[in-house]
C-alpha cells in the first residue's frame, strides 16, 4: 500500500513521466537491499527453532545479532547507493528525461533505509516467535500517514516526486520506532537497547549458512529484475509506466503467497525445534488450500477487471492499453507463482536454502530473461510478458520435485530425527 499510493497520487497529479520515473527506481532499490534481507531471513529461521525449544537466551543473542548487521548493513547500502544510483539509471537505458526525477525519488528513498531494514528485522523476529499481528497493526497507521503526507507533499507543497519519497521515509521512521517502544514496554521477552546490544559469531555465521543463500537467489532476482527493466526501458515511456503499474498490481497479488509462505517457514522451523516433525507436511497442504484460493481470486480480478485497476493509477490510454495486456496474460499464472513460493517455505523453515536458490536461479536467468529478450525482438513488449509467466512454471516443476526427494529434512540447526516428515 506504501507503493500502491505513491504511485496512484503520482499517476493523477504529477503525470506519467514522474510514475515511470518512480516505477524505474524500484527494481533498483530491491537490488540493493535483497542480499541483507535474505541474509537477515537466516536468523528468522533460527530464532524460530530456538524459540521452539524453548531456549531464550538463543533467541535473544540472535535477536542482537540481527540488530547489528542490519545496522551495519543499511548505513553501508545507503552510502553505495546514493553515490552510484544516476549512474545506474543511465546504464539501464532509462530516457534520459526520467533520469533526474528517478534519481531524486531513489536517493530520499535509500536514506531511509535505516528504518526500512529496522521495521523489517524487528517484524521477522516477531514473526519468527509466532506474533504476525503487531508489527501489522503499526503498519496500517503506518500506510495512513503516508497517505496523508502524500497528499500533503504533492498536492499542497508541490514537491513532486520527491515528496512521494519524504511521505514514505517519515512513515517507515514512525513506524520502526513506535514498534521498538511497544516491544520495550510489552513484549516479555524482547527489550531494544542500542547501547546493549551484543554480536554472537557462532549464531551470525550460523545464520550466514542458511541467510546467504536466499539472499543471493534474492539479489540475482533482483538483478534478474534489474535486466528485464533494461528490456522493457528500450520499448519507451508509455510501456514503462505501464511496467510501473503492473508491477504495484503484481505485488498485490503475490503478496499473500509471499506471506503465507513466510508464516508456514516459522511454522516449520518451531515444529522441527520442538520435535513435531510430523506437522510438516499438513502445514503444507493447509497452506496451498487458503493461498490458491487468493491467488485463484487474484487472477480473476487481474483477468477481467485488467482496465479499471490500470485506471486508478492513470488516465493515459495507452498505458492503461498496454498493462491490462500484462494483467491478462501474466495475471493468469497467478497460481503457479503460488505454488512456487509455498513449497519453498517449507524448505526456508527447515534451514535448506541452497538448491531451491539453484531452481530460482535456473528459472530466472536461464528461462526468464533469455526468453523475454528473444521474444520481445519477434513479438514485441508481448513477449516479455510470456517470459513471466513460463519461468514460473518451471520454477514450481522444479521446486516440487526437489521437495518430494525429502533431501530438505536433514537441513534443521536443531539435530533431531526427522524421518517422519512425509
Amino acid at each position: 500500500m506504501y507503493h500502491i499510493i505513491d504511485s496512484v497520487i503520482v499517476g493523477h497529479y504529477i503525470g506519467k513521466e514522474a510514475l515511470a520515473a518512480v516505477g524505474a527506481s524500484f527494481p533498483i532499490i530491491f537490488t540493493l537491499i535483497s542480499l541483507i534481507i535474505g541474509i537477515a531471513s537466516g536468523s528468522t529461521v533460527i530464532i524460530a527453532q530456538y524459540f521452539g525449544a524453548k531456549d531464550i537466551n538463543h533467541v535473544k543473542r540472535t535477536i542482537d545479532t540481527l540488530f547489528i548487521f542490519l545496522l551495519i548493513a543499511s548505513i553501508t547500502v545507503t552510502i553505495i547507493g546514493i553515490s552510484l544510483s544516476k549512474r545506474i539509471f543511465i546504464l539501464l537505458a532509462l530516457p534520459p528525461e526520467l533520469i533526474p526525477q528517478a534519481t531524486t525519488f531513489l536517493n530520499i528513498i535509500l536514506v531511509g533505509l535505516v528504518a526500512m531494514f529496522g521495521y523489517n528485522g524487528t517484524s521477522a523476529i516477531l514473526r519468527g516467535m509466532g506474533d504476525s499481528k503487531t508489527p501489522l497493526y503499526f503498519l496500517i497507521i503506518a500506510t495512513v500517514m503516508n497517505i496523508l503526507l502524500d497528499l500533503l507533499f504533492i498536492l499542497v507543497f508541490k514537491w513532486g516526486v520527491g515528496g512521494a519519497a519524504l511521505a514514505t521515509v517519515i512513515s517507515q521512521v514512525f513506524t520502526f520506532v513506535a514498534v521498538i517502544i511497544y516491544i520495550n514496554k510489552y513484549h516479555k521477552i524482547i527489550r531494544f537497547s542500542l547501547f546493549k546490544l551484543t554480536f554472537d559469531w557462532d549464531i551470525f555465521l550460523k545464520s550466514l549458512k542458511i541467510g546467504l543463500p536466499t539472499g543471493l537467489q534474492q539479489t540475482f532476482v533482483a538483478l534478474g529484475m534489474l535486466a528485464l527493466t533494461r528490456i522493457v526501458n528500450s520499448f519507451g515511456t508509455d510501456v514503462i509506466a505501464a511496467y510501473s503499474v503492473v508491477g504495484r498490481i503484481d505485488s498485490m497479488a503475490s503478496m499473500p503467497a509471499m506471506n503465507f509462505a513466510m508464516a508456514l517457514s516459522a511454522f516449520v522451523g518451531q515444529n522441527i525445534g520442538a520435535q513435531k516433525s510430523e506437522r510438516v507436511h499438513r502445514g503444507l497442504v493447509v497452506t496451498l488450500q487458503m493461498s490458491s484460493i487468493i491467488a485463484v481470486s487474484m487472477s480473476l480480478v487481474a483477468i477481467f477487471f485488467g482496465h479499471s485497476l490500470m485506471h486508478m493509477f492513470t488516465n493515459d490510454t495507452n498505458v492503461i492499453h498496454i498493462g491490462q495486456q500484462y494483467l491478462a496474460i501474466v495475471g493468469s499464472f497467478y497460481l503457479a507463482f503460488n505454488a512456487m513460493f509455498i513449497i519453498g517455505g517449507v524448505m526456508r523453515g527447515a534451514g535448506d536454502t541452497l538448491i531451491p536458490m539453484f531452481f530460482s536461479l535456473f528459472s530466472l536467468w536461464i528461462i526468464r530473461i533469455p526468453l523475454a529478450y528473444f521474444m520481445s525482438k519477434h513479438f514485441g513488449v508481448v513477449g516479455i510478458w510470456w517470459a513471466i509467466p513460463v519461468a514460473w512454471c518451471i520454477g514450481v516443476c522444479t521446486t516440487t520435485l526437489y521437495y518430494r526427494t525429502g533431501r530438505w529434512k536433514k537441513k534443521a540447526i536443531i539435530k533431531q530425527h526427522v524421518e517422519t516428515i512425509e
